[in-house]
């Protein structure tokens, strides 16, 4: 759960032409499992996408997204005095270890979109916003894991929170680098494999002190229900 002060900013939109030479239609279908997913925003859907064009290659969207985001990032704090602190260098150790680790990524299994699992994703996104909270817990005290079990018994579950950002390229991005956490949690939560997650509920909502947060629930489900999903 990585937190940020900066206003949120927004990346160049992904225009299917941009990158023809680098990501083929095919795998960009193969990302989209959110696309008929009414009960999402398109931000929400494109969050899913973006997640699992990292595991069909983890090194490509290295070398495209992330670095994207990064220059857009580095160009936008450039303007506050401690420029030399907040933008992200290539000798960042966080930038470096995610390279080790996005090697070898290919074709994992996809995330799907599930509605009762965005569902309790927004009461949570909300809670955060209406109690002005950056935790896991809820405002009652009840643990992430006691939250998602109602629904999702005896199931492997995780769960990322971000703050500061809006725009879905941004979210992720920022929690690959998980740049702060020592754990790397968000980051091994989006190339699980260990654990077999592969359902996903997805809220972005507002928040009084990071303006905005995004709260990306994952289970393990059966196979044949993702996959069906």
């Amino acid at each position: 759960m990585f937190k940020i002060l900066l206003p949120a900013f927004l990346l160049l939109i992904f225009s299917g032409h941009v990158y023809a030479q680098k990501w083929t239609d095919a795998e960009f279908r193969k990302a989209n499992t959110a696309a008929n997913a009414s009960y999402l925003s398109n931000e929400e859907k494109n969050i899913v996408m973006y997640m699992n064009l990292v595991r069909i290659d983890g090194e490509k969207f290295y070398y495209t997204f992330l670095e994207d985001y990064i220059n857009n990032y580095n160009a936008k704090v450039r303007q506050y005095r401690n420029y030399n602190e907040l933008r992200i260098t290539r000798n960042n150790s966080y930038y470096i270890s995610l390279l080790k680790h996005l090697r070898g990524i290919k074709n994992l299994q996809m995330f799907y979109p599930d509605d009762k699992l965005t569902s309790l994703s927004r009461n949570h996104a909300q809670d955060l916003n209406q109690n002005n909270l950056e935790t896991h817990e809820s405002s009652n005290g009840d643990k992430f894991s006691k939250r998602l079990s109602k629904y999702f018994p005896n199931k492997a579950m995780s769960e990322n929170i971000d703050f500061g950002y809006s725009n879905s390229l941004d979210i992720v991005c920022h929690l690959l680098l998980d740049c702060g956490v020592p754990s790397l949690g968000h980051r091994f939560n989006l190339l699980d494999q260990k654990y077999k997650l592969n359902t996903v509920g997805v809220s972005i909502q507002p928040h009084p002190s990071y303006t905005w947060c995004a709260v990306i629930d994952f289970v393990a489900q059966p196979a044949f229900y993702s996959n069906n999903e």
